[in-house]
């Protein structure tokens, strides 16, 4: 049981873009698909009573930034990517806590995708950039 079990979250599934993602040769060359699913803490009480984007989280614009950073990256390691956007996510959106899931479909022969999904928090020293 996850520690956020009973905490309110948004939820971003299968944001899917294209980015170099590998180790072998020819993946550092073509980029491939990337799949990308998040869980983000929110207050939705709080967002349900004013009924403004401003109490909660812009998850278009979160949504956006996730996009374009992903493409423009090149690492080696679905681990990488996961930790690194984790890292991104809780340096500049009001985040306590991130789960992020990155799949690769088609990357292992026989298997509909293969993936990573890390959980990172905040440190109660590092207050949120934005």
């Amino acid at each position: 049981m996850s520690q956020h079990e009973h905490e309110d979250r948004i939820f971003l599934h299968g944001l899917s873009t294209q980015c170099i993602i590998g180790f072998i040769d020819w993946e550092r060359r073509m980029p491939q698909t990337v799949v990308i699913d998040l869980e983000l803490p929110c207050d939705a009480a709080a967002a349900a009573a004013s009924d403004r984007v401003a109490d909660t989280i812009d998850y278009k614009q979160l949504a956006k930034r996730v996009l374009a950073w992903t493409q423009a990256s090149e690492f080696q390691l679905l681990e990488t990517l996961a930790h690194r956007l984790a890292l991104l996510l809780l340096g500049e959106f009001p985040l306590r806590w991130v789960r992020v899931r990155v799949r690769k479909p088609g990357a292992i022969r026989h298997s509909r995708d293969v993936g990573v999904c890390i959980e990172r928090t905040r440190s109660a020293t590092d207050p949120p950039t934005s």
